[in-house]
């Protein structure tokens, strides 16, 4: 956090759904695949490994990372476990402007597929993930004045003041007449 108390960071949503035509040693995988995806060197996640896709595996595990504000991309890595250890298959980079375009909202989910390259650069498969950046609740619930009847995002929520002053009303909305556009 900084001096003002705000989080120094964002939270990323990452959700690994599957890969195809995965390699190694130019040999078909069979099982024991698993993905890692990393923010920054100390922030990563990984899904359990399938045991059942060989070279088309599939996960669709959601994998919540914090993301530093000065972090341009999300490393995936595709991981096979072997006799003889842990192998990366392949790697691929989401870059963060792909889920935070300028007219896109915060919470908006993205399906991106991005080409696997091995150790040497050679194309190796492609992973398909689904990414979002989640809102804090603060934003998606702002606190203005309190929620009478309770229901919302939390207990906690409270009901923006929208609309025009119309005196000085005792009601649940201090005086707030609220409407909604309706468009024909």
């Amino acid at each position: 956090m900084d001096k003002q108390g705000h989080k120094a960071s964002r939270t990323i949503e990452v959700t690994v759904l599957s890969a195809e035509n995965l390699r190694l040693d130019r040999k078909s995988v069979k099982k024991n695949t698993y993905v890692t995806a990393r923010a920054s060197p100390l922030n990563s996640g990984s899904t359990k490994a399938d045991f059942e896709g060989g070279s088309n595996p599939s996960w669709n595990e959601k994998l919540t990372l914090d993301m530093p504000f000065q972090t341009s991309f999300i490393s995936l890595e595709v991981i096979c476990k072997t006799s003889s250890g842990d192998r990366v298959i392949g790697t691929a980079n989401l870059p963060i402007s792909d889920i935070l375009e300028d007219y896109t909202p915060e919470n908006h989910l993205h399906f991106l597929s991005y080409r696997l390259r091995d150790s040497k650069g050679g194309r190796n498969g492609v992973i398909n993930v689904s990414a979002r950046v989640k809102m804090p609740v603060d934003s998606v619930c702002p606190s203005v004045t309190k929620n009478p009847i309770g229901y919302g995002c939390s207990s906690s929520w409270q009901q923006p003041a929208l609309g025009v002053p119309v005196g000085h009303q005792k009601n649940y909305y201090s005086g707030v007449v609220t409407g909604v556009p309706v468009w024909s």
